[in-house]
């Protein structure tokens, strides 16, 4: 796998006139027509993420990447992330196979324990329940990826399963990452599995998350998987625009202001200027600015995949489609020139 740039996407439902929230159905032609122009562009990767807030209103990233399967050609597609632990794994498979039939090769899935809890009550599981949860239907997932018949028995499942079939099937197995949002627990159960890692990162430091990637690969180390297979995709907030400083101040405003909504406390402004410039970790800027930022954290964390997500507080579409084709037509090639 060389170095992949792409985007990812929860939904972006658009501000109402009067800067309440307007029909979170246009959220999801949204993301469609802008996995439409990432493809255009020559970008890598289009990640669908679940969400059960009004503001980010993708529930079925699965339904989302079938859609786009059937209009795209290259782009890779996968769930940025999908809430396992309140999900059917044999469903979940079935569904992200379905867009692998009419998209070979191309179709990911990332399975999550679970940043937010809206899906715990929402599908009746408890959530003192989580963590095994998460553990019994990842290793549900991770079977029946690898055979058609399945065997299986594990908690939380009313019956075992006994030699069952399940099709459609994905030619070749998809790719399964496991999403995590830095804890050296996922790392370690990552690297111990010997599944790729798919890091959402939001605040801190290259080194921080140098330091947690090291985690991973350790535990894929000791538990004698091969390093190359070991793979680390890094998923964060950006924005490209043609005026870097521009860029930060608009950006600003909506990445606050998604805050505001879900009801967390807002930082400071600092906070929010340290991770806009170098070494922080939302890529918001001009394009050289993005470009040298990705290339010097990959130079630091020797990661494969870097993924921005830009619609987020209601950002106007238009200007999301911007960044994209900046993304794809200005930033990935210097970053493919340097790292490739």
């Amino acid at each position: 796998m060389g170095f992949q740039l792409g985007v990812y996407s929860f939904g972006n439902t658009p501000l109402s006139d009067d800067e309440g929230l307007g029909p979170t159905s246009q959220a999801i032609r949204d993301v469609l027509e802008a996995i439409t122009l990432a493809e255009q562009v020559g970008l890598d990767f289009f990640g669908v993420g679940e969400h059960h807030r009004q503001i980010m209103p993708i529930s079925s990233p699965s339904s989302v990447i079938n859609a786009a399967a059937a209009v795209t050609t290259r782009i890779g597609l996968g769930s940025a992330v999908t809430v396992l632990a309140t999900d059917d794994p044999v469903r979940v498979y079935q569904q992200h196979a379905t867009a692998a039939a009419l998209a070979p090769g191309r179709i990911e899935i990332t399975a999550g324990r679970g940043s937010g809890t809206d899906s715990f009550p929402l599908y009746g599981y408890p959530l003192e329940d989580r963590d095994s949860l998460y553990a019994a239907k990842l290793d549900l997932l991770l079977a029946v990826n690898a055979a058609e018949q399945v065997t299986w028995d594990g908690p939380h499942r009313a019956q075992p399963l006994r030699d069952v079939l399940v099709v459609p099937r994905a030619d070749p197995p998809m790719k399964i990452w496991l999403g995590s949002g830095g804890s050296p627990e996922s790392s370690a159960r990552a690297g111990s599995l010997g599944l790729p890692i798919a890091y959402g990162v939001l605040n801190g430091t290259a080194d921080h998350w140098t330091r947690i990637a090291g985690t991973y690969r350790e535990a894929g180390y000791r538990a004698g998987h091969d390093p190359a297979t070991l793979e680390v995709s890094v998923a964060g907030h950006g924005f490209v625009s043609a005026d870097g400083r521009a860029a930060k101040e608009n950006f600003y405003w909506y990445e606050s202001s998604v805050l505001r909504t879900v009801g967390r406390p807002v930082p400071d402004r600092a906070y929010f200027d340290n991770n806009y410039a170098p070494g922080g970790m939302t890529m918001v800027g001009d394009p050289g600015e993005i470009a040298d930022r990705i290339i010097a954290l990959q130079h630091v964390l020797g990661h494969n995949r870097q993924i921005l997500q830009m619609d987020l507080g209601g950002i106007p579409q238009r200007e999301v489609l911007r960044s994209i084709e900046l993304l794809g037509t200005e930033v990935a090639p210097k970053v493919r020139a340097e790292l490739e």
